[in-house]
């Protein structure tokens, strides 16, 4: 699901709480003139905001008051870390250089230079590992560097014998291959101090691109060597500079400015001596070239193990949760990430085209910040809780921390939000923890499906009533699908193609494609009881054009892919085809499949949903389609028309001779008498036979009706058009007859054709009328016939008997879906139909309606045929 701020009209599935304007209460504010606050950290006492100003000023809990300004950097501090155990403060500027403060005296400890500082440029991101004592650090150069501190660096020997701070420090920059006291003074970059604008947009800009400075200050001694540092005059002098060694960097960690970062725990298995359980570490990076990376931090050198590719801009802001990682991007996207399966889980739509700078977690819930001064909150079930207007300006960064309130007693006191703009504002907002009515996205993992919530049957009812390519493209991107659009022609409806990613293993992974089609066909208001382009709820049944025909089905589908997903338990590739041409003969589709074939993949298996039930209550199995051959006959005078007063009886009438020509296509009995019409039909099996006689019981027709309708052949002729004005005094120059023909296994499609024309042709010149015939076939689709012994078949009877608890019956069709036999012919694959609508769902007619019920049975049975076929 996703969402916009709420005055901005958007296409989104996370629908708003009614009380949207309930936002939390502005707690306290932080004002300091002419000082962005780009980056935010918090320890117990103080908070610390990092500004355009190169100083990092801090903040008294207590009274929120200025308690201290720390200086040194000679650039916008961009990123701020807090070290709990240590004690530390960690700060990164644009001037290429992190300060390790000490938060209990607000002194300086070190300077770290990154190596090659000078080709850095600014300093983005930073993270901590406590386990290891190791910080993390992203580079306007694309690199990724690190540096692990030895244990009581920085800290006062607390026994005699106890080796000094220079001892520790000499020690670890020893391990560390370099020497202590050494750094090269910062010198400005010819590119990375000064960057075109156009490559940045407004909101970046004042973010990551400050106007300050970057010259270096007077050098200072160090306390070492007297190696150079660079430091501000009157500034603290820290214990010793650090230079970061070669081997600590990965060059080119991505293709872009490495711009966020953050450390994720992980579970191994049998990662310890006894087999068991360990944990070990996992660094996300998020990146200007759209992708965010997964590290493996547990050895001496970060290793990849995966990249996500976002699809949406830049990666500006990061934030994990368990195996969960929410990507903030340009253009106001949220990628939700599981790492454990290495899949896309959901794309929230926060506020299109503004960027999401800082991300924010307390527990479940989610705060994004975006660029307009919004301030947006989304559940563990990604609704939108709240938002509201937080700041005049660009906010830049936020933290979640704890205050305690004037009647608190103890403990780490209220949860707050702490947010920083280029406004000049720091404010702190009172926060409340996510109640406790609904399992998190990591619990999902932990509860079986029988006992899960249903989080998707709201979702599914909201879809039906937006659906159309555009805004269902978005929809299946928020569920968690890699969607496009596939253009038909400059004005036809294009394909919309989504891909919902299994999980990602050695093995690979079963593909199944799921076709369906969102267009309908057109809908008076008369005879309907509600608007049909309105979705109206009346006695659980959804009212409304395409409701099962075919915008239904589809939700279901789509969202039983998204439970999967949030349950990280779909373990195939859903590759959904939803055409918007269906109604009309689907003339550009297989065109477009062949032209995208690479884009679409391979393929395993078809599933269509796109019929119903021959009855209310039993569930179906379909297994046939009849083909369909449509014709347009016209004879013609060549002349005028004519009076019937006048030239009646003279003239040679296009009529009779229309009238006399179809005539010849069918004998009293409604047989069809074009030559060797039926010698190819296969011949009933016994089996078919029976079955036939089964499904006489259940619907109370006879045998040899439901025989005609599913598995024989039959000739139709629908319309009769003539020119002229249509009153009962004209005799038509042209007359012209719409005609179809259903064709069974074993019909050859093009023989039929072939021998139909024939056929009109040979009798029309038997007629010896002067008067001329055009046939002209407009449309062909061949029959499909389904394999009752394939596995998969199997898997999909076994599925609906296990959600519905009776056996389903196996069921043929009357009509024609012409892309389902042409998707078999060219993904080598077989298809499967699941019908979800009753029999009175009135598709194509006045009050089409689908029951919720079956809506929802639908999408269990899906996620159980998915769950299922993995390992065919």
């Amino acid at each position: 699901m996703s969402t916009q701020a709420a005055d901005v009209p958007h296409p989104s599935l996370s629908r708003p709480l009614a009380d949207q304007h309930g936002h939390p209460h502005l707690f306290h504010s932080l004002y300091h003139k002419t000082n962005s606050v780009l980056s935010l950290s918090a320890d117990e006492k103080y908070v610390y905001s990092g500004s355009q100003g190169d100083d990092v000023l801090v903040w008294d809990k207590s009274t929120f008051s200025l308690k201290t300004t720390l200086r040194g950097h000679t650039g916008s501090v961009l990123a701020l870390e807090y070290a709990s155990e240590r004690k530390w403060l960690f700060s990164a500027s644009g001037d290429s250089t992190i300060r390790v403060w000490s938060t209990e005296t607000h002194a300086p400890l070190f300077i770290l230079h990154p190596h090659f500082d000078t080709d850095a440029g600014d300093l983005f991101s930073l993270a901590w590992s406590s386990s290891s004592s190791t910080l993390y650090f992203g580079c306007q150069n694309t690199s990724l560097q690190w540096f692990t501190f030895l244990p009581n660096l920085g800290h006062p020997p607390h026994q005699q014998g106890a080796p000094t701070h220079q001892q520790v420090l000499d020690k670890a920059l020893q391990e560390a291959g370099i020497a202590s006291g050494t750094a090269t003074p910062r010198r400005v970059h010819k590119f990375f101090d000064s960057y075109p604008q156009y490559t940045r947009k407004p909101a970046d800009l004042e973010a990551r691109n400050p106007t300050a400075s970057s010259s270096p200050s007077p050098g200072l001694t160090t306390p070492a060597t007297g190696g150079t540092c660079l430091l501000q005059p009157n500034v603290q002098i820290p214990l010793a500079i650090i230079q970061i060694p070669p081997k600590n960097v990965i060059w080119s960690a991505h293709y872009g400015y490495v711009y966020c970062m953050a450390l994720s725990p992980s579970i191994r298995e049998g990662s310890d001596d006894q087999g068991g359980i360990g944990s070990s570490l996992r660094l996300v990076t998020g990146s200007g070239d759209a992708t965010v990376k997964v590290w493996d931090v547990n050895s001496a050198v970060p290793s990849l193990q995966h990249t996500f590719d976002c699809g949406e801009g830049a990666v500006l802001a990061v934030v994990v949760r368990g195996d969960t990682v929410y990507a903030g991007c340009q253009d106001g996207y949220v990628k939700v990430l599981d790492l454990e399966t290495r899949t896309l889980v959901r794309t929230i739509i926060v506020n299109e085209n503004i960027d999401i700078l800082s991300l924010s977690m307390l527990q479940s819930d989610l705060y994004t910040c975006s660029a307009n001064g919004q301030v947006q909150r989304f559940s563990a079930t990604f609704d939108l809780t709240a938002s509201w207007p937080a700041h005049s300006g660009i906010i830049l960064s936020s933290i979640i921390t704890h205050v305690k309130l004037s009647s608190g007693k103890g403990g780490r006191g209220k949860a707050v939000l702490v947010t920083g703009a280029n406004d000049d504002f720091i404010k702190i907002w009172d926060i409340d923890p996510p109640p406790k009515k609904q399992p998190d996205i990591e619990e999902l993992q932990r509860i079986g499906p029988e006992s899960q919530p249903d989080l998707s049957d709201d979702i599914l009812v909201y879809a039906l009533s937006k659906q159309a390519a555009i805004w269902l493209r978005k929809c299946l991107s928020q569920l968690g699908a890699e969607a496009s659009l596939l253009p038909t022609g400059d004005t036809t409806n294009p394909l919309v193609l989504a891909t919902f990613r299994g999980t990602q293993n050695k093995r690979k992974a079963r593909r199944v494609l799921v076709y369906g089609h969102y267009d309908v066909i057109p809908a008076s208001p008369k005879g309907w009881s509600s608007d049909p382009f309105t979705l109206y709820a009346l006695n659980g049944y959804l009212y409304g054009r395409g409701v099962t025909d075919n915008k239904g089905p589809i939700m279901a589908i789509a969202c039983a892919a998204a439970a999967l997903l949030r349950r990280r338990a779909l373990d195939v590739d859903l590759v959904m085809l939803i055409e918007g041409e269906e109604e009309a003969g689907s003339k550009h589709f297989a065109q477009t499949v062949k032209q995208h074939k690479e884009t679409i993949g391979p393929i395993d298996a078809i599933l269509v949903s796109n019929s119903t039930w021959i009855s209310e209550s039993t569930p179906c199995i379909t297994y046939g389609l009849r083909g369909v051959v449509h014709c347009q006959v016209k004879i013609s005078s060549g002349g005028p028309d004519l009076h019937s007063g006048v030239d009646g009886g003279a003239a040679r009438e296009p009529m009779m001779d229309i009238m006399k020509l179809l005539g010849t296509l069918v004998d009293d009995q409604q047989k069809v008498t074009i030559p060797s019409f039926y010698d190819d039909v296969r011949p009933l099996t016994a089996e078919e036979r029976q079955l036939f006689k089964v499904l006489s019981g259940v619907t109370q027709t006879p045998a040899s009706s439901l025989s005609a309708k599913w598995r024989e052949p039959s000739l139709t002729i629908h319309e009769i058009e003539v020119s002229g004005p249509k009153n009962s005094t004209v005799i038509p120059s042209t007359v012209q007859a719409r005609l179809s023909l259903r064709i069974v296994p074993d019909q050859d499609v093009e023989e039929i054709c072939a021998s139909l024309q024939d056929h009109l042709k040979s009798k029309f010149g038997d007629m010896q009328s002067r008067n001329t015939l055009e046939i002209n076939i407009s449309h062909t689709a061949d029959w499909w016939l389904g394999n009752l012994d394939d596995p998969w078949f199997a898997a999909l009877e076994s599925a609906i008997r296990d959600e519905w608890g009776v056996e389903p019956l196996r069921i043929r069709e009357g009509g024609s879906i012409p892309s389902v036999p042409y998707l078999e012919k060219e993904f080598s694959c077989h298809a499967l139909h699941l019908p979800m609508g009753q029999s009175t769902d009135q598709a194509h007619l006045p009050n089409e309606r689908m029951s919720l019920c079956n809506l929802q049975k639908g999408q269990a049975v899906v996620e159980r045929f998915l769950t299922s076929v993995k390992d065919l």
